[in-house]
């Protein structure tokens, strides 16, 4: 359920996007403990200048844009037009936020311009992220700050796990590089830690954060059961897995997934496991990339 802001672009232009905007309502909603749960830590105060990698629809922006307050300024960035689409639509009167189609590893942003960078679930999908968070980094002011939120593993979070783990007597999907762009990318600590002090930041601590995520969404049971697996068929691992088998194939791993789902609790949403990181750091003295490294 990662952001769409740092993936690539082909895949957000088209029907990733469409699918993000069409179930963005839901999947805010399974984000947002852990987006809570980053804010906090973030330690927003009056006046901030955030900048928020990966923004989607504009729901962390948002949250961000009502602590920063009328003196502050948030700017969301994401590579989906239809996301940044919506989020624009979607901003509340005299809200101090504004958002840009832009990848932030590339995005021309001014030096020392915030306070804060901030992500929900959008920096696992850089190709270089060392190359991108010193990039990041260079638009921090002197005293600035890094808080977002990360998966940890997939074998953690019951929205990969259940679907995937369910599908297994009938498809085997390609064998996945861990530390490849994607969801999972960050799931071991010592990379992120490696990877930001590489990238000149300081003081990274690394907090394990644990919610039940309400997952799909109905008036009843079964159409909660129902909805869940649209809405894992749509967007996530088990969408690409099943994109080119035959429809029996299709049927099969689409019945067993929603056995896999009854078999969770819940009424109007089936509540399942989700696992994240909440990642801070500071901004070190400014220095070439990989130097930390080398002393």
């Amino acid at each position: 359920m990662a952001s769409a802001a740092q993936s690539p672009t082909h895949q957000w232009t088209g029907s990733s996007g469409d699918n993000w905007v069409l179930h963005q309502q839901r999947l805010d909603l399974m984000l947002e403990a852990f987006g809570d749960a980053a804010i906090a830590a973030a330690e927003v105060v009056p006046g901030d200048r955030i900048l928020d990698i990966g923004c989607g629809a504009g729901a962390t922006s948002f949250a961000l844009a009502a602590r920063t307050g009328a003196g502050g300024d948030v700017l969301g960035v994401d590579i989906s037009p239809q996301l940044v689409e919506r989020a624009r639509a979607d901003t509340p009167g005299g809200a101090p936020v504004r958002f840009q189609l832009a990848d932030a590893a590339t995005a021309p942003l001014d030096p020392a311009a915030f306070d804060l960078l901030f992500s929900r679930f959008g920096v696992m999908f850089f190709d270089d992220p060392v190359a991108a968070f010193g990039h990041m980094r260079a638009a921090l002011k002197p005293g600035g700050r890094l808080a977002f939120a990360c998966w940890r593993g997939p074998a953690e979070n019951d929205w990969v796990r259940l679907p995937m783990a369910a599908i297994r007597p009938f498809v085997t999907p390609a064998p996945a590089d861990p530390l490849a762009p994607g969801p999972f990318a960050f799931a071991d600590p010592e990379r992120i830690t490696g990877l930001l002090t590489d990238a000149g930041f300081a003081g990274v601590e690394i907090v394990p954060f644990d919610a039940v995520i309400p997952y799909g969404h109905g008036a009843t049971r079964e159409a909660a059961i129902d909805d869940a697996v649209s809405l894992a068929s749509a967007v996530g691992p088990l969408s690409r897995a099943l994109a080119d088998q035959d429809d029996d194939i299709r049927a099969k791993a689409t019945e067993a997934v929603r056995a896999a789902f009854a078999r969770q609790p819940g009424e109007t949403s089936i509540l399942i496991a989700g696992a994240a990181w909440i990642v801070t750091a500071k901004i070190v003295d400014q220095m070439p990339i990989g130097t930390m490294t080398a002393l």
